[in-house]
């Protein structure tokens, strides 16, 4: 009976070979067992034969054949192993999103059905014993279209801070792709180069569902880019402190290209540099410290659609973007706070932003430098467009001088784990100048970290009776919430344009008026529902 039994499992081993490769090594440690086994029991059969007990059938001919087919496999068994260096893992998501917002102006802007899907394909492999690639692809679009809805991304097409992070069209684009080399010289440091794990960051994988943290920055630093990072990993020699890591951080947000003398002058690399330190990490009791600076800040990206380079004839003052500039530095710091506490999930988070505009000015007062234009245009005297200007509480020139925002974010979530539940809170306010560097936010169409005022959020996970996990990645749930979004200022991660204060009734009317002038429309408040099917595997 074992002789029978071991000449048909040797015969389905020709199969092996396919399977471990469709499997993508998973089972590579069963299949070099099984190989083990099967040639014990081969040995086994040999041994019989010689000693002349029976062959239960099997004929020298057909006995020598088996055995160059185990030695063979067991050749093979070498790339079974190095495929199973390399590991495969996604998760798709289907979203349907309600919104409607009141602008300043009493006209409302809706969408009451709008689908997207997401598929993501994440890969990781070891060159080295210390040196690992990690990339995830992604495909994001939204039903029925194949190219970027009207109104998400701030009414800009696809560019490098937003590529993948908002819905545009069915091809599968590399959203991460970077390697890190661990432990050099033995010691706990590491060097990453490549595209940054920027997305997504703490405390955001509360809200959305995941185990894990899912990237370096705090989330109001939501901005893919290319760059490098160094680090070095600690602990603290007390187990109530665990463990922490400081990185520094380097990456490219624009890049200009070749430079002309005589054309480009305004215009430079944007670079961002700076310190993330995970200051401890034990448990779920996590604190993290960011500080960094955004060197020649754009006014717009680069893009490539007609409609951009059309409005960049003209003037911001006249209702367009202008050429492209540069506007000065921003520098960003923010500090997050999260633990757990029996089933509650819980976190702090507070920003700071200081803008260092150059002579192109930020947050300059476009309605008040249009009608500077207009009345020197009507040959008024300098001094007295100053004084009309003043009198109107409005300015007339790039607007150089410092400002300091600021923002809070609090969030808890209750999880009800009997039944598979569970249920969020959130709150975030902006001040006047506040800027959070978040054009890969994924709120669909206003990214609440970057408000200036009030937004609230309610939520819920409900994990679905889907049966076993096949991996350990495995998990499928649906989403659902509702955001309320009220405004103090005008402008949402904008740096150019002045934040008009939305209960003056004297800015309202200057903004209205200048957004009449350039086709744009300013948000006073807005509701939005949404509702995924997100799938881990």
């Amino acid at each position: 009976m074992v002789k029978k039994f071991s000449m048909l499992a040797l015969a389905g081993l020709i199969a092996l070979p396919a399977v471990a490769s469709a499997s993508g090594g998973a089972n590579a440690n069963d299949l070099e067992r099984k190989i083990e086994e099967l040639s014990m029991q081969l040995d086994q059969l040999k041994a019989q034969m010689a000693e002349g007990k029976g062959s239960g059938g099997v004929s020298q001919a057909d006995f020598n054949d088996l055995t160059d087919t185990v030695n063979d496999i067991e050749d093979r068994s070498e790339s079974w192993d190095l495929a199973a260096r390399i590991k495969f893992y996604g998760d798709f998501r289907a979203r349907h999103d309600y919104y409607n917002a009141d602008n300043i102006d009493g006209t409302s802007s809706s969408s009451d059905t709008l689908w997207t899907n997401r598929f993501r394909l994440n890969m990781r492999v070891k060159a080295t014993e210390n040196v690992e690639f990690k990339a995830r692809l992604a495909m994001y679009k939204a039903w029925g279209m194949e190219s970027t809805p009207q109104g998400l991304g701030g009414g800009y097409p696809m560019w490098d801070g937003n590529s993948t992070r908002q819905p545009s069209d069915n091809a599968l684009r590399v959203d991460r792709a970077f390697v890190n080399w661990n432990n050099i010289g033995g010691a706990p440091i590491w060097f990453s180069i490549g595209r940054r794990p920027t997305t997504d960051g703490p405390p955001a994988q509360i809200r959305m569902g995941a185990d894990e943290r899912m990237a370096t920055p705090v989330s109001y630093m939501d901005w893919p880019f290319d760059g490098i990072s160094m680090g070095y990993a600690y602990r603290w020699g007390s187990d109530a402190m665990g463990t922490g890591r400081i990185r520094f951080c380097y990456g490219r947000g624009f890049e200009d290209g070749l430079e002309n003398d005589d054309t480009d002058a305004n215009q430079n690399d944007m670079d961002f540099a700076g310190l993330s330190w995970d200051v401890m990490k034990k448990g779920n009791r996590f604190i993290n410290i960011q500080s960094f600076m955004a060197f020649n800040v754009f006014n717009y990206p680069s893009f490539q659609s007609e409609f951009i380079n059309y409005a960049a004839s003209f003037s911001p003052d006249q209702g367009g973007y202008g050429p492209q500039l540069d506007t000065g530095n921003i520098v960003h710091n923010s500090v997050v706070y999260q633990d757990k506490i029996a089933d509650v999930n819980f976190f702090a988070v507070g920003g700071w932003s200081i803008t260092d505009p150059n002579s192109n000015g930020m947050f300059n007062d476009y309605a008040g430098m249009g009608a500077a234009q207009q009345m020197a245009g009507m040959g008024m005297s300098q001094e007295m467009i100053n004084g009309a200007l003043a009198s109107m509480g409005m300015e007339g020139t790039p607007h150089t001088d410092s400002e300091n925002g600021y923002s809070i974010f609090l969030g808890a979530r209750y999880d009800i784990n009997s039944i598979g539940l569970k249920l969020g809170l959130e709150w975030n306010y902006g001040s006047e100048y506040w800027i959070a560097m978040n054009p890969g936010h994924d709120d669909m169409y206003l990214g609440k970290l970057a408000a200036r005022g009030n937004v609230y959020e309610v939520y819920g996970i409900y994990d679905l009776p889907a049966g076993e996990a096949i991996s350990k990645y495995a998990k499928t749930f649906i989403r659902f919430g509702y955001q309320r979004y009220e405004y103090d200022y005008a402008g949402s991660m904008d740096w150019n344009m002045k934040p008009y204060d939305l209960d003056d009734a004297q800015e309202v009317a200057y903004l209205n008026a200048f957004n009449d002038y350039s086709g744009r429309t300013t948000v006073e408040s807005a509701d939005q529902i949404y509702v995924t099917f997100e799938a881990y595997f």
